[in-house]
């Protein structure tokens, strides 16, 4: 195995030698010279910081003995209640803003009162952060004139208005100042009492405490001192950059440090109270030995001294501070002696200059050193080339003796492989269309990735976080049930992760396991779980997914499912837009399709039953393993443009008026036309009574007169029975019975009113047509006017080479609503023009979908769904397509559109077929080329025609079918799909 060094050490080692020589020879005298000079400056430097640290505390404690003796001489000191002790609040204000050291200003009474002015945060963060907003100074005040102590804070504003008073009968319970050491010893003595420094408990801060007694005799002022500026002070006065400099009692603690955070350590004991740090505590190597010496000060000379540390050295002294009243205090001071004698060593670096000659001798040796240096990261940056190209077929192999270039080739290898992986993950969870198959496979991918033994994936609605997919390592489901979480209600640790808007991992707490319900899915054992929240592209919550295992996580893989799920949300946000998309296009659709079937009662619910039967006869020919159509198949894309073409295939039938569609009867058009004409019956029996009646008048024999009136009367109700007749449709006009009606029709009656007033104006534009004759008016009892006629606008006609490909014959008129021309119609009651507008409606239904942009898997649904009048012989519409232009998916839907028709039971003019005469007209259809053979002979193999007749069926209509006699018969064959 080889063994690896460093970079550095392979090109120092050819640079040391030569240049130490040099650089040896040239600076040892500059060296040598340049030492006793820095000592002795640093030696200086010592003794002026010692000074300035000593002014410093005076600059800090003198106003503050100022204050204190002054506030021993204020009426405060006598004052009986907090009433008048507030009245000395401007003065305490004024002591306090005088020395920004000052952190609190007291009375203590001999009677046990307590009145304290402070600026918040004096105490501890805990009672600092009860303040308002607005409080800058704080009164703690405790009275025990009543029958219990009261104690109170009262919080004030930069204006000394209360801003809060709060009661604190525990303060005044717990707190006496008879009991504390500053009230006895200033109580006792005549002068100023000054304690050493000490860590204040509260604030965790070094400061020091005077006490005054009061003028009266019968009260102590108290004041608190902060040094923590000393600490600042120290620092700016370092003489190198890595010199250390620290204030300490005469037992070793330490009282002013550069980084206050070292000082404060937590008590030895365990009872969470903080202590100060020995100078040999406070972390720096080269302080440790310092402690003997400072123990060992007794005189008021500075001790310098050499210490060497981990095999550096350093110059280090210990200096007396003497302050009045107080225990001797030190400051410490250890220099690396690599800064110290930085100006020596810089002499010596410029005198490496002359060396330059020597360097040009090892310019061959550092070419081929960089020879083999750049041969392992040429072939690394090549690595790096195919990554960047995205090639991850082959991993990195690098050998090289330099430990770092080995180093790095591992890391862009497992680079390499971590990116590969996380391409392979976001790549299959992209190809993934299915929204509800992508949940388990996101959650498998994130299990993988964490490490988890099992997981739960989220899916957020509003406020909650409803359960989407609960899986194990393997892949299986977990058993039981989750249930929905609020989010106001998810844990600790989800929690905390919702929070911070990224994976968090940590123990899983009894609170997790309640509040997300991991006990119903056996997951009440775990340990341990990564919580990753999923954000869309606005950081908003989309889901979550909780990853759960029996051990911590490591950053390196957080940081992986950390990337993962911000792919993974992003997929999960796609696929549920396309999901709403697809589920609102599929929803229009059927909207369309319900609103055609609630349209007309003639219809009934033949939308929705088509697109089933469709559906079964496409599956059934991919179950195929025989015939013409043993290898059709059909990609989910196939379905879905099945599915949509087959809701869609009667879309046209919105632009068809309803009274074409239902048209009952010859005459019927918004109304039925037929009691106008019987109006007119009637006029002509009471023009034959009025004649009967003037001819009696006259002188007439009345019996002859009566006679002849009955049987005018007879003959007249005789032709309007045959009129009607010929109005319902019912039976086949034979020649014979459309000579009867032209002769009815030649009949005349008198018109007196005026036709043309009172009538809409599309009405009086056709009217206009013909020349009004003067009124009374004879005419025909039946006619065909001028103004039955609708031409066909130009947006009614359809160009021969019209882009759709339509051939069908166009009728010259759009409607014809003459009478005798109605009333002629052979067998039924439409006329070749509303024939035609209902055929139309395929028309309507192919330009309405070939206008729709649908996607490249939906660019067939126009010729699926406008296909199923065609038929195989070409003599269908609207294309007149011959059976191998049309798809097999359009052949299905024809026979599905048919079936449906025959067998349907909701239509209320017509009974449905039973299934064997539906099946019969079907065959004989197969047999004149209408509808395909080999679908139709699958139809009946597959069993399709029996499953839709169980499902869409009365009970009566279902009969036996002989399918293998129809099946042995000679169908006609037609091309497979």
């Amino acid at each position: 195995m080889r063994r690896h060094y460093p970079l550095h050490i392979h090109i120092s080692t050819l640079f040391l030698a030569l240049i130490l020589l040099v650089c040896g020879v040239l600076g040892g005298i500059g060296y040598t010279l340049s030492t006793g000079l820095l000592e002795e400056s640093a030696a200086g430097l010592t003794a002026g910081n010692s000074r300035e640290a000593l002014l410093e505390m005076r600059r800090i404690i003198e106003p503050a003995e100022v204050a204190a003796r002054l506030l021993s001489l204020q009426p405060v000191t006598s004052a009986a209640s907090l009433k008048e002790r507030l009245n000395s609040l401007r003065f305490l204000r004024q002591a306090l803003d005088s020395s920004p050291a000052l952190s609190s200003l007291y009375i203590g009474y001999a009677d046990g009162d307590f009145f304290l002015v402070g600026r918040v945060g004096h105490g501890s963060e805990a009672e600092a952060s009860k303040a308002p907003a607005r409080a800058t100074y704080v009164v703690q005040s405790i009275e025990r004139a009543g029958p219990q102590p009261r104690g109170r804070f009262i919080y004030l504003d930069a204006d000394l208005k209360a801003v809060r008073e709060d009661d604190r009968p525990d303060y005044a319970e717990a707190y006496d100042p008879r009991q504390r050491p500053w009230f006895k010893q200033a109580l006792t003595s005549s002068v100023q009492v000054k304690t050493p420094p000490y860590l204040f408990y509260s604030s965790r801060k070094v400061g020091t405490t005077l006490a005054n007694r009061a003028s009266n005799g019968r009260a102590v002022v108290g004041a608190d001192i902060l040094l923590h500026t000393l600490g600042d002070t120290l620092a700016r006065q370092a003489v190198t950059p890595g010199s250390e400099m620290v204030l300490v009692n005469s037992t070793g603690y330490a009282l002013a440090y550069g980084d206050a955070s070292r000082m404060v350590l937590a008590s030895p004991e365990g009872d969470g109270s903080p202590v100060l740090a020995r100078v040999d505590e406070l972390g720096v190597p080269a302080l440790v030995p310092l402690l003997a010496t400072v123990r060992s000060m007794g005189g008021n000379t500075t001790q310098t001294l050499r210490v060497k540390v981990k095999g550096d050295d350093w110059r280090a002294s210990v200096t007396p501070l003497l302050l009045e009243g107080v225990p001797p205090l030190y400051i410490v001071t250890a220099i690396p002696e690599s800064e110290l004698m930085a100006g020596a060593l810089q002499l010596i670096r410029h005198s490496a200059i002359s060396t330059l000659l020597v360097l040009l001798l090892t310019v061959p040796l550092t070419w081929l050193l960089a020879r083999s240096i750049s041969r392992s990261l040429g072939s690394l940056a090549s690595e790096a080339e195919a990554i960047r190209h995205f090639e991850f077929s082959q991993p990195i192999v690098v050998e090289s003796s330099i430990r770092e270039v080995s180093e790095l080739a591992r890391t862009m290898d497992g680079m390499k492989r971590t990116i590969r992986r996380f391409l392979e993950i976001s790549q299959a969870v992209a190809a993934e269309q299915n929204f509800d198959q992508l949940l388990p496979r996101l959650l498998d991918d994130a299990l993988t990735a964490a490490g988890a033994r099992a997981g739960v994936l989220y899916l957020a609605e509003e406020r909650q976080l409803n359960p989407a997919a609960a899986r194990d390592d393997t892949g299986l489901a977990l058993a039981g049930k989750l249930l929905s979480i609020n989010l106001d209600h998810v844990g600790p640790l989800l929690g905390a992760a919702l929070a911070a808007g990224q994976p968090r991992a940590d123990c899983l707490q009894p609170e997790d396991v309640v509040s997300l319900g991991l006990a119903t899915v056996d997951l009440a054992g775990a340990s341990h779980a990564i919580a990753v929240p999923l954000l869309n592209r606005q950081r908003e919550l989309v889901g979550t997914m909780l990853l759960v295992g029996d051990s911590d996580t490591d950053s390196r893989r957080l940081s992986f499912v950390k990337a993962l799920a911000a792919s993974a949300a992003v997929s999960l946000e796609s696929k549920a837009l396309i999901k709403a998309q697809k589920e609102l296009f599929e929803a229009f659709i059927k909207l369309i399709a319900a609103a055609i079937d609630a349209k007309s009662p003639y219809t009934g619910g033949h939308c929705k039953r088509v697109p089933e039967l469709t559906r079964m006869l496409a599956e059934a020919a991919c179950a195929a393993t025989s015939g013409p159509y043993r290898d059709f198949t059909m990609t989910d894309d196939d379905r879905e443009a099945v599915h949509v073409a087959a809701w869609l295939h009667d879309c046209g039938k919105v632009t068809t008026p309803e009274y074409v569609v239902d048209k009952a009867t010859k005459l019927e058009t918004i109304y039925d036309r037929l009691h106008e004409v019987r109006m007119r019956f009637e006029v002509l029996k009471r023009d034959a009574e009025i004649s009967c009646l003037k001819a009696i008048a006259n002188g007439a024999s009345e019996e002859a007169a009566r006679a002849r009136l009955a049987a005018e009367w007879q003959q007249i109700d005789a032709d309007f029975a045959f009129v009607a007749s010929c109005n319902e449709g019912g039976e086949f006009m034979a020649p014979q019975r459309i000579e009867r009606l032209q002769s009815i029709a030649r009949r005349t009656w008198l018109r007196t009113l005026d036709d043309s007033i009172g009538i809409a104006q599309e009405e009086k534009l056709r009217k206009a047509r013909a020349p009004r004759a003067p009124l009374p008016v004879v005419e025909a009892l039946l006619a065909d006017k001028p103004e039955h006629l609708f031409p066909r606008r130009a947006q009614d006609r359809m160009p021969e080479n019209n882009r759709w490909g339509f051939r069908m014959n166009i009728p010259a008129l759009l409607y014809d609503r003459g009478e005798i021309y109605n009333l002629a119609i052979g067998r039924g009651t439409l006329t070749e023009e509303e024939r035609y507008k209902i055929n139309e409606h395929i028309v309507q239904t192919l330009i309405m979908l070939e206008d729709l942009p649908f996607p490249k898997h939906l660019r067939e649904v126009p010729k699926i769904a406008g296909g199923h009048h065609e038929k195989m012989d070409g003599s269908g519409y609207p294309r007149k397509l011959r059976c191998e232009e049309m798809s097999p998916l359009a052949r299905m839907m024809a026979i599905a559109d048919i079936f449906e028709a025959l067998t349907a039971i909701d239509r209320p003019y017509k009974h449905g077929k039973t299934l064997s005469e539906a099946i019969a007209i079907m065959f004989r259809m197969q047999q004149e080329q209408h509808i395909d053979g080999d679908l139709f002979a699958l139809f009946l193999r597959s069993g399709v025609h029996l499953d839709y007749a169980l499902r869409f069926m009365k009970p009566e209509q279902i009969d036996a079918v002989d399918v293998d006699a129809l099946l042995d018969a000679a169908l006609s064959p037609g091309p497979a799909g």
